[in-house]
């Protein structure tokens, strides 16, 4: 298990957003997760998730897209260009950090994901993977077309609406992408391993496509 160097509670970007940033010795990069409608930076899966993620060395950094006056209204939610606008400040803000390394992986969640995927489309010099699980891919529209990070997208075998977007949505991205599915898993990966997996998968898919990419 790889030991934690620092992890703080931070601000992030123009509205102060709070988070919790973690970071490992000799990090291959950092993972930036997007969370789920309903969901914050404490969701219990993103945290397990992250916990993975530091044996990867690779740092992260979760935290609020919304503030706590705007996420009580649903139409901010689901506002797929306002929270990708989100985790771009969010990018700008790592960058503007002394001690952040200078490759940035995107992991999103559900309607995470597709904020995830446009942030990327808008900051293709700035993100070097995207990682989707069980995500909305299909939600990011237009700018799917526009990502060009090596994207994942993972889905549970059992969830069948989800797993049918996302098999739509891979033939729409242009970029290096694949799908992967969990065998027996549904849509929150509740089943004894799958949370696991996706972990592992992530991890795997964000150290070998950040080693080379920096900032533009």
């Amino acid at each position: 298990m790889v030991t934690v160097v620092d992890a703080r509670a931070v601000k992030v970007g123009p509205l102060a957003l709070p988070g919790e940033w973690v970071q490992v010795p000799q990090a291959v990069g950092t993972v930036v997760f997007a969370h789920g409608s309903g969901s914050s930076r404490r969701s219990p899966r993103n945290l397990a998730v992250a916990e993975v993620m530091h044996d990867y060395r690779l740092s992260t950094l979760l935290f609020d897209l919304l503030g706590e006056d705007e996420a009580l209204e649903r139409r901010h939610v689901f506002d797929i260009g306002l929270l990708g606008h989100r985790l771009g400040e969010a990018l700008a803000w790592m960058r503007q950090q002394e001690a952040a390394p200078r490759r940035i992986g995107l992991f999103g969640a559900s309607t995470g994901a597709a904020a995830a995927l446009h942030a990327a489309a808008r900051h293709p010099g700035w993100v070097g993977a995207v990682v989707s699980r069980g995500g909305r891919p299909d939600l990011a529209n237009s700018e799917l077309a526009k990502v060009q990070a090596p994207t994942l997208l993972v889905v549970g075998g059992r969830d069948t609406e989800v797993l049918r977007l996302n098999r739509m949505a891979l033939r729409e991205l242009h970029c290096h992408a694949r799908l992967e599915v969990v065998p027996g898993a549904t849509h929150l990966f509740e089943e004894p391993g799958a949370l696991e997996t996706v972990a592992h998968l992530a991890g795997e898919w964000f150290t070998t496509h950040l080693h080379d990419r920096g900032w533009a």
